[in-house]
């Protein structure tokens, strides 16, 4: 026997959270590119961030339609806005984890980590294509929904029970790679609880997304129409806040010491001594991470930087006494 559940939201409730929570997710879109224009370091995860706000607009357009001006339509029509909202609600929950994903792909040495990563990616790939292809299996073995006036195909347990295996497997990937990237980089502790409360941010997702997740099994309808406007607004939202906290942060620094000399932590570095007749040169290979509340940008090469700058370059200092 299901659960009562509380009074659904009613439509202009609905559209209204949805108008709303969609220009949030979009200026928040909006200033993180505005910032990585202005430093010239827009990368793939920038890429993919794009591509969640376009969804997120389409999304807002689809719902408004299949929300409120259905019977405008024929029924094909609304049909295939109801395909929409679906397809393009996993448009932006999944081009969020990805941003997040490539988010921490730039910041990562060569090695198995990075490999590691690179799979994950096309992970990341295949189940959106799998939640892309199960919704139009579901809904087209059952074609009673399609004669509804307000056509809602019932997704039943078989998708709730992928969406919430998969968000939070995706999610547990996003949370705990940072700690990994971080385990052995020499930052103070409260450098390091600062860098991984923000990419710890993908557990709200996951608690929005197991929300969604028990709205698709016992009630549909508005709740999860509702549920699923919220889900994708968070997720692009959350994919936003590494590059606005990094900047948000990095302006305070400035204020508060405009004149001391930015810090540049190493760590894994090996030291080489070399003497000569007339001098002594000490060099060093270093790999450099460049804090995320306190260091200045500098680098060359702009694809490969980011808040959090882990360089997979070799640089030398040498230092002569002579």
């Amino acid at each position: 026997m299901l659960p009562m559940l509380p009074p659904g939201p009613t439509l202009r409730q609905t559209e209204a959270a949805d108008i709303s929570l969609t220009i949030v997710a979009v200026l928040a879109t909006s200033f993180r590119l505005c910032i990585r224009v202005r430093q010239k370091r827009l990368g793939l995860d920038d890429a993919w961030v794009i591509l969640g706000m376009i969804c997120d607009l389409l999304l807002l357009i689809a719902d408004c339609l299949y929300l409120q001006d259905f019977l405008k339509y024929s029924q094909s029509t609304r049909i295939a806005l109801y395909y929409m909202v679906a397809q393009f609600f996993y448009g932006v929950v999944w081009s969020s984890k990805l941003s997040m994903l490539f988010t921490i792909l730039r910041l990562s040495i060569p090695g198995n980590f990075r490999r590691f990563l690179m799979c994950t990616v096309g992970i990341f790939g295949a189940i959106w294509g799998l939640l892309f292809a199960q919704l139009w299996w579901i809904c087209e073995t059952q074609t009673g929904w399609k004669t509804q006036p307000h056509p809602q195909c019932d997704l039943g347990r078989r998708v709730a029970i992928t969406q919430m295996i998969t968000d939070v497997l995706a999610d547990f990937v996003l949370i705990i790679a940072p700690c990994f990237l971080l385990y052995k980089v020499r930052l103070s502790r409260s450098h390091k609880v600062r860098i991984l409360s923000v990419f710890s941010t993908s557990a709200i997702t996951t608690i929005v997304s197991l929300t969604h997740a028990y709205y698709i099994v016992v009630s549909g309808g508005l709740k999860e129409v509702m549920a699923a406007i919220v889900e994708a607004s968070v997720s692009l939202i959350v994919a936003n806040l590494s590059v606005i906290v990094a900047f948000i942060f990095h302006l305070h620094s400035e204020d508060d010491s405009p004149s001391t000399p930015t810090p540049v932590i190493t760590f894994g570095g090996q030291n080489r001594a070399r003497i000569t007749p007339t001098c002594i040169a000490v060099e060093t290979t270093t790999i450099v991470l460049e804090d995320l509340s306190e260091a200045r940008l500098r680098s060359t090469k702009t694809s490969d930087d980011d808040e959090i700058t882990l360089n997979n370059r070799e640089r030398k200092q040498t230092k002569d006494w002579c």
